[in-house]
C-alpha cells in the first residue's frame, strides 16, 4: 500500500475540531451573548447552536460527494493500492486524469518531472502522501467554505429571532423561562410592523380587560386537576450501569484519523524510519499529531443517576393536552367581541407556551381557518389570526365535528375545547351530544365563552363549564356553571 486510506478522510477533516471552533465563535459574539440574561433563552439559544452543529457537519461531510472529488478520491484510492513497478508504470495516465479537476495536478507534473529516470522505490510513497496532503486541503477548504456559507446564514437566523425578541418585549409576559424559551422557537419570522401593532393592541386589550385573564387563567388549570395516573409523569433518579460509546475503548476499528498514539499507528507510516532520509518526516508528523492512527471505539460501563418517570408519584406532574380555540368570526361578533375573541386566544397561546402545551384556532363561520399558534411559525400565525376580520353567517356544527375528530386520537387526551361565540345557534344534534359526552369520559373539557345575552342556553348546555362576559355587565364575567 503507496499511502494512507482516504476513504475516511472527509469524516476525519469534519472531526478535527473546526465546527466547535465556529460554535465557539458564535457563542462568544456579543450579539448573541446579550441574551444569556434569561436562562430560558440561554438553554434555547445553545440547544439552536448544537442542532445547527449536528446538521452543519452532515452538510460538510457531503462535500466530498461532489463529481471532482469523487473522481479524484476513487484515483487516489486505486493509486495507493498499487506495488511500486506499476505506479511507474501508468502514472503518466494518472496525471492526465488530474489535469482538470485537481489541485495537485501542477505539483504531480513537477514530482515526476524531477524524478524523471530515476528509480526510487520511495518516490511512490512520497507521491501518494504529498497527494494525500493536497486532497486533505482541498477538501478542508471546501468545507470550511461551506461552513462558513452555513455560519453566515445562520447569524442571519439569530440577528432575526434576536430582533423579533425584542420586539416581542411589550408584548408577552415577563419573567416566565418557558414561555420565552418557546418564544424563541417561534422566533424565526419577519414581523411588520403592522404585525407587531396587531400584537401589542390585543396585549393592551387583554391586559384592560382583567376578566378575560382570569378566564384564560383557569382554563389553564383545569388540565392540572384531572386524577389520571396514566397523564402522571413523575421525575425521579435511580442509579443504573449505563453503556455509552467511548473512543478509550477498543472494540472495533471505526476509521483513520491524525494523531501521534504509537499503539494505534497504520503500518505504513513506519515506513519513513525505514529510510534515514525520510525518518525525519516521521518525527515531524509525530511532533505535529498528524501521524494516521486507526480510530478506535467501543463501550463503557459506568454507573449514572438516570431519570425516569413513575406515574404512581403523588408528587406527579399531569401530561396537559392542547387548547382547541374556536372562534366565531360571524359578522354578529364584530367590534368589541370580536376583540375579545382574539384576545381570549391570545391569551390561551401564551399559556400554551408557558405549559408547553399546543394551541390550535380555527375560525368559523360559513368556512373554517385553521391557526397553529405554538409551531415553529405560529408568530406569523398568530398575526396572521389577530389581524383576520370578521364576517359571515354563524354555522357552529361542522367546527364541533372537526374538533371532535381531532379530539378523538390519543394526542388530544386531557385536551380543552374553548368555543367563543354569542351562541346565537340552534341546538345541536343528539349524535353530536353523545359524541361530546364520550369524549368528556376520556378527560377532555368542553369550555363556552359566551360574548352575548342573547345566546341559545340549550345549546350551551353541552359544555363543562361556561362564562358570559357582556360588556355592559358589571365586572363584564360571570361564570355560569
Amino acid at each position: 500500500m503507496l499511502g494512507a486510506d482516504g476513504l475516511n478522510l472527509v469524516l476525519m477533516i469534519a472531526d478535527s475540531g473546526i465546527i466547535d471552533s465556529a460554535v465557539n465563535d458564535l457563542l462568544a459574539r456579543s450579539q448573541v451573548m446579550t441574551l444569556t440574561e434569561s436562562r430560558g433563552m440561554r438553554v434555547k439559544v445553545k440547544n439552536h447552536l448544537l442542532k445547527w452543529r449536528g446538521s452543519v457537519k452532515k452538510r460538510i461531510t457531503n462535500v466530498c460527494e461532489t463529481e471532482r472529488f469523487q473522481q479524484e478520491l476513487a484515483l487516489y484510492q486505486e493509486v495507493i493500492y498499487w506495488d511500486e513497478k506499476t505506479f511507474f508504470e501508468r502514472i503518466p495516465d494518472v496525471i492526465k486524469q488530474l489535469e482538470w479537476h485537481s489541485a495537485f495536478y501542477l505539483k504531480a507534473r513537477r514530482l515526476i518531472d524531477k524524478n524523471k529516470g530515476l528509480y526510487n522505490p520511495m518516490f511512490p510513497h512520497y507521491f501518494c502522501d504529498q497527494w494525500y496532503q493536497s486532497l486533505s486541503d482541498a477538501i478542508r477548504q471546501a468545507q470550511v467554505s461551506e461552513l462558513e456559507a452555513s455560519k453566515e446564514k445562520l447569524l442571519q437566523d439569530l440577528y432575526q429571532r434576536m430582533e423579533t425578541m425584542k420586539n416581542m418585549s411589550g408584548v408577552t409576559e415577563e419573567g416566565d423561562e418557558n414561555s420565552l424559551g418557546r418564544l424563541w422557537d417561534m422566533a424565526a419570522a419577519k414581523l411588520s410592523r403592522t404585525d407587531l401593532s396587531a400584537m401589542k393592541r390585543h396585549a393592551e386589550f387583554l391586559k384592560k380587560n382583567q376578566g378575560l385573564q382570569d378566564i384564560a387563567e383557569q382554563l389553564g388549570r383545569m388540565a392540572s386537576e384531572v386524577n389520571d395516573p396514566d397523564l402522571n409523569q413523575a421525575p425521579t433518579e435511580d442509579i443504573q450501569m449505563v453503556e455509552e460509546k467511548s473512543d478509550e475503548a477498543t472494540d472495533d476499528i471505526v476509521g483513520i484519523h491524525e494523531s501521534d498514539d504509537l499503539n494505534k499507528l497504520l503500518p505504513n507510516e513506519a515506513l519513513f524510519l525505514a529510510y534515514p532520509e525520510l525518518e525525519v518526516v516521521f518525527y515531524k508528523h509525530l511532533i505535529d499529531k498528524r501521524l494516521m492512527n486507526y480510530r478506535m471505539q467501543g463501550k463503557s460501563r459506568t454507573l449514572r443517576k438516570v431519570k425516569a418517570h413513575r406515574p404512581d408519584n403523588m408528587q406527579a406532574d399531569v401530561e396537559k393536552g392542547p387548547f382547541i380555540v374556536c372562534v366565531d368570526s360571524s359578522g354578529s361578533m364584530s367590534g368589541f367581541p370580536e376583540l375579545c375573541a382574539k384576545a381570549m386566544a391570545y391569551a390561551l397561546m401564551q399559556i400554551a407556551l408557558a405549559e408547553d402545551r399546543d394551541c390550535f384556532v380555527i375560525l368559523f363561520s360559513t368556512e373554517q381557518i385553521t391557526y397553529q399558534l405554538t409551531r415553529q411559525d405560529g408568530l406569523r400565525e398568530a398575526s396572521d389570526f389577530l389581524t383576520y376580520s370578521f364576517h359571515g353567517g354563524t354555522d357552529l356544527e361542522p367546527v364541533l365535528m372537526k374538533s371532535i375528530d381531532l379530539m378523538s386520537s390519543e394526542r388530544y387526551k386531557n385536551a380543552d375545547m374553548v368555543v367563543i361565540s354569542d351562541f346565537i345557534a340552534p341546538k345541536q344534534s343528539e349524535l353530536l351530544q353523545q359524541q361530546v359526552e364520550r369524549l368528556k369520559k376520556n378527560h377532555n373539557r368542553f369550555h363556552a365563552i359566551s360574548l352575548s345575552k342573547y345566546g341559545n342556553p340549550a345549546l350551551m348546555s353541552l359544555f363543562d363549564h361556561c362564562w358570559a362576559y357582556h360588556p355592559n355587565w358589571v365586572g363584564r364575567v360571570m361564570k355560569k356553571w
